[in-house]
């Protein structure tokens, strides 16, 4: 991924970002024996068992030793269901600049999720880009260079195609999954092939369309390839949710709703001479086309951590988005020719914050929009956008 790190100054130009004690146990000191108890040939006189003894030791024993077996074996089983805690299912242990592109590529057709992406991948490589040496597999999504020629292309728009590209390994898969899907949802329609078609799509892709045809059913060649798949998909199932982040609203698919609509663009992400400097650099976010004073509106829920006049991105508003699967999330909007937010204000996915401008070095009205993970700076476009 073509990332550049975000610091402090690009992001704000000059303005500042922003075991308790034990109590100490003494030893009590002996009690003297009461008075009247004289010991008799220096040892104490026994006593018979007092009611102490013989109606509440029995009953500190019991309750020792059941607190004892609960410890060891994790407690007494419930009669009643113990409710699921939610948080478990809204994440996902993957490189959070990877969702918006599993999601992109699952939106290419209908019987794709993003989750069988991502398993799929998980039991090809693990998510790791190593290359097999023996097999000639490359990349998170393990392509061969005769499968990348049919499938690979340059999405993430960095300038070059390749399977060790996750952003492109991932798309890869998807558009070769969406065909597969197709071919299957054929087969099923002609009554050639019986089977559900997610099943039968990762079928296709293990042992070929004809062994499913043949097969008319899932062939035994794909049984453990699709049961290793499946095992791995409950990981992944908060990805196929509208907002696997929490509530961004905009088009299903997208962790980011529009900050301007319709969505235009007139400069992407990547690589690019400037237009007025003349300097080749990477234009760190998108360009959306917009008339002056058009609305811009937040993106996502989040906070205003920085709003004020820039010397080149003009009236520029920065929004802290909070942690997604671990990393920060921020936008950014610039160029704007009013400021409508001020810094520490809460927002939502759609609070108006400004409106379109040509402030800073900038040729026209647009929306220069960012979107910063982790203090570097990726494509906006699969965040904002499920296909296309």
């Amino acid at each position: 991924m073509n990332d550049e790190r975000l610091t402090v100054a690009e992001a704000t130009e000059d303005t500042d970002e922003r075991q308790p004690g034990q109590t100490e146990q003494r030893d009590q000191p002996e009690q003297p024996e009461p008075p009247g108890q004289p010991e008799q040939a220096g040892k104490r006189r026994r006593r018979g068992p007092g009611p102490f003894t013989l109606l509440v030791l029995p009953a500190l024993v019991t309750v020792t030793g059941v607190a004892t077996f609960l410890a060891l074996t994790g407690g007494m089983p419930s009669p009643w269901p113990e409710e699921s805690d939610g948080n478990q299912a809204t994440t996902v242990d993957i490189d959070p600049s990877y969702i918006p592109w599993l999601r992109k590529a699952a939106s290419a057709c209908t019987i794709l999720e993003p989750s069988v992406l991502a398993a799929q991948i998980d039991q090809l490589s693990g998510w790791s880009d190593d290359t097999d040496e023996l097999s000639g597999q490359k990349g998170i999504a393990a392509f061969t260079d005769t499968e990348w020629r049919t499938w690979g292309k340059d999405d993430d728009g960095n300038g070059h195609s390749s399977p060790r590209d996750p952003a492109d390994a991932i798309m890869a898969l998807g558009r070769q999954d969406c065909s597969l899907a197709e071919k299957v949802t054929a087969l099923r329609t002609e009554g050639r092939v019986n089977g559900d078609l997610v099943d039968l799509t990762l079928a296709a892709y293990s042992s070929g369309t004809d062994a499913v045809t043949e097969a008319g059913r899932i062939p035994a060649t794909a049984e453990t390839y699709l049961a290793e798949v499946k095992a791995l998909l409950p990981r992944y199932e908060a990805l196929d949710r509208a907002d696997s982040g929490g509530g961004a609203g905009g088009a299903a698919g997208a962790l980011l709703a529009a900050p301007v609509s319709p969505l235009t663009i007139t400069s992407p992400y990547g690589s690019r001479e400037h237009p007025l400097t003349g300097v080749t650099k990477l234009h760190t976010g998108v360009d959306f086309a917009a008339p002056q004073g058009a609305q811009v509106a937040a993106a996502r829920q989040g906070r205003v951590v920085f709003a004020a006049p820039t010397n080149a991105y003009g009236n520029r508003i920065v929004i802290d988005h909070g942690t997604i699967q671990g990393k920060r999330l921020e936008t950014t909007y610039s160029h704007l020719s009013s400021l409508e937010a001020a810094v520490g204000q809460e927002v939502e996915a759609g609070t108006p914050i400004g409106r379109v401008g040509s402030t800073g070095l900038s040729t026209g009205p647009h929306l220069h929009f960012e979107v910063v993970l982790d203090g570097y700076y990726t494509d906006p476009r699969p965040w904002l956008v499920a296909g296309g």
